[in-house]
């Protein structure tokens, strides 16, 4: 009897000791690491008492750092309050937990160079796994392989987009292209400011992306990933353009969403809907970016850019003639049969699309009309970009092919670059006062629906203020926001699939869901925070930050979409550039 007391007593310690040992969910913090110069601050949550912290060796014989906490801080958006542990002066490259008295450990994490390489091809990567017509092999996919989805070659017009050349029923071929979200649909608008993040990615840092592979079957060739990857939605893009006028169609879509099962397991009708001023004015962007850029790879990609630019010039021309053609599902669904309930991307307002399209285009061939719209439009306000408003998208390019613009437009040019820093400029002050310590969360309309892509885009603001100025400030502020994305959050989620100690592991998102394998689907940022919590679904936490649930039923918050990967494989990829060109830290 008195064995199997101390038997007990010894199980009761051993569980006892495994339990402390286990990372304190606690302590947040950017679970891949940090560069050895660079900023590295953990964030202890719980209205804790401790007042010191450590850095500790993974095996915790070794103490490498000692520090103060800070004063504690009320999180302006959840009932979160925080400590901050800022061990920047910790430099030694090694693998490495921050311990907090009474509070536990953290996860392991690396102080090292290159620390966000995983994020940064993961992101990219992801896009490999959602091309639609595809299979996917083990070679590239792993145990993600599939067979391939919808061929989309025998596509039916839609009775809302048919036209004398093509009158409803009209089969037409629309293959390729990536499934744009949670869902096995594709659509031009989404796509437009998604595609033209990764150009934008490449021009910036075109020696980084020259040489960074992916594993993707393209790899091997003289074409970079990333313009690989982007030209596999472009080639789709340029599909839903009607060769008979240069109207684009909105989407490619079943007339419902499909359930959650494998993509190409359901065999429903396919159709393309209503031609429309954005989505003509998205490829009009995208494909004269698009033909700047594969100019260079004329010998492996003959007739490319000269194609991108006529179908960028057709489809301009054909907005000309239609500049207000809103997509408006509901008003087409009063009419037509079938009815369609896949994701709308309605937009109404096309005054941003006129400016990034006309951009592009003047960009790419000095034309003085494309001067004369993007001039007409200078003063209109600037704002964070999103789908439906990619007016920013257009700044960017006229700042980054200043050098090569006409003379004329050198003063319009110089007064986006002081709008520009000012934007970027006015997220700054307010940094000192979260209690996270990044950019991100600053008003409560960071935590909607996709707020995620705020953040990542909120670094791509700092990322270009940077590139314009050289101020390494705006390089280290950017970085706040890929801490965040990746783990230091109010939540304790890295929001990448695959990353990570603790990251999404049901996203909205029917492969990851369908395929029998346990990971999700890697490489997918999830939505974020969204205290609408629109799908109805189980939420633990309902307070701006916090309502988060990592459930496949919680679209709101746990879906994953083009455009929200977009920004953060920028974002990612461009601080991996910078963190060999910034001197201080090198």
């Amino acid at each position: 009897m008195k064995l199997k007391k101390l038997l007990l007593i010894f199980i009761v310690f051993c569980v006892h000791t495994i339990l402390k040992a286990q990372p304190s969910e606690q302590i947040k913090l950017n679970q891949l690491g940090f560069y050895p110069n660079a900023a590295k601050i953990a964030v202890v949550t719980g209205g804790i008492s401790a007042s010191n912290f450590y850095v500790l060796s993974v095996n915790k014989n070794d103490t490498v750092y000692r520090g103060k906490l800070s004063n504690e801080k009320q999180s302006a958006y959840s009932s979160t309050k925080t400590k901050i542990a800022d061990f920047s002066a910790c430099q030694k490259k090694g693998m490495y937990i921050v311990y907090v008295p009474g509070v536990g450990n953290s996860y392991t994490f690396a102080i090292g160079d290159n620390v966000n390489h995983a994020a940064a091809v993961a992101t990219l990567k992801g896009y490999y796994f959602i091309r639609s017509d595809m299979q996917l092999d083990a070679q590239y996919a792993g145990k993600w392989a599939r067979a391939a989805g919808h061929p989309d070659t025998a596509v039916l017009i839609h009775p809302s987009a048919a036209s004398a050349q093509r009158p409803e029923g009209t089969k037409i071929s629309t293959p390729g292209g990536w499934y744009d979200a949670g869902d096995y649909n594709k659509y031009v608008v989404n796509s437009g400011i998604s595609t033209g993040t990764l150009l934008s990615a490449y021009e910036d840092f075109p020696a980084y992306f020259d040489t960074l592979k992916t594993n993707i079957p393209e790899s091997g060739d003289a074409v970079p990933d990333i313009l690989n990857e982007a030209l596999y939605n472009l080639r789709w893009m340029l599909t839903m353009q009607d060769p008979n006028d240069g109207g684009v169609y909105n989407k490619c879509t079943n007339a419902a969403f499909d359930g959650m099962v494998m993509p190409g397991v359901t065999k429903l009708p396919r159709y393309v809907v209503q031609k429309g001023t954005a989505a003509a004015l998205d490829l009009a962007a995208v494909a004269a970016q698009a033909s700047r850029i594969f100019k260079k790879y004329e010998k492996q990609l003959p007739g490319l850019s000269d194609s991108c630019l006529a179908a960028a010039t057709k489809a301009w021309q054909w907005a000309q003639k239609n500049p207000a053609m809103e997509y408006n599902q509901n008003a087409i669904n009063l009419q037509y049969e079938p009815k369609i309930t896949t994701g709308a991307y309605g937009d109404k307002n096309f005054k941003d699309e006129w400016f990034w399209a006309a951009s592009e285009l003047f960009a790419t061939t000095a034309n003085k009309s494309f001067y004369d719209t993007v001039y007409s439009r200078m003063n209109d306000t600037l704002t964070l970009p999103s789908w439906n408003d990619v007016r920013m998208l257009g700044c960017y390019t006229l700042l980054r092919k200043k050098a090569i613009l006409p003379a004329y437009a050198a003063n319009m040019v110089q007064t986006f670059k002081e709008r520009l820093i000012r934007f970027a400029d006015n997220y700054i002050p307010h940094v000192s006062q979260s209690a996270f310590g990044t950019i991100m969360g600053q008003s409560k309309k960071d935590f909607i629906w996709g707020g995620n892509a705020t953040a990542a885009n909120e670094g791509i603001v700092l990322l270009n203020a940077y590139l314009q100025t050289g101020n390494k400030k705006y390089v280290d502020y950017a970085l706040t926001n890929l801490d965040y994305l990746l783990g230091r959050n109010a939540t304790g989620y890295c929001f990448v699939t695959g990353i990570g100690t603790k990251s999404t592991m049901h996203p909205h998102h029917r492969p990851s869901v369908a395929d029998g394998v346990d990971d999700p689907v890697p490489g997918l940022l999830a939505g974020g925070p969204n205290p609408g919590r629109q799908d109805g679904c189980h939420y633990d936490f309902f307070e701006p930050e916090t309502a988060y649930s990592d459930i496949s039923c919680a679209y709101a918050s746990n879906e994953i979409a083009i455009n929200w990967n977009a920004p953060i494989v920028y974002l990612a990829n461009a601080i991996e550039a910078l963190q060999k060109k910034v001197s201080y830290w090198k």
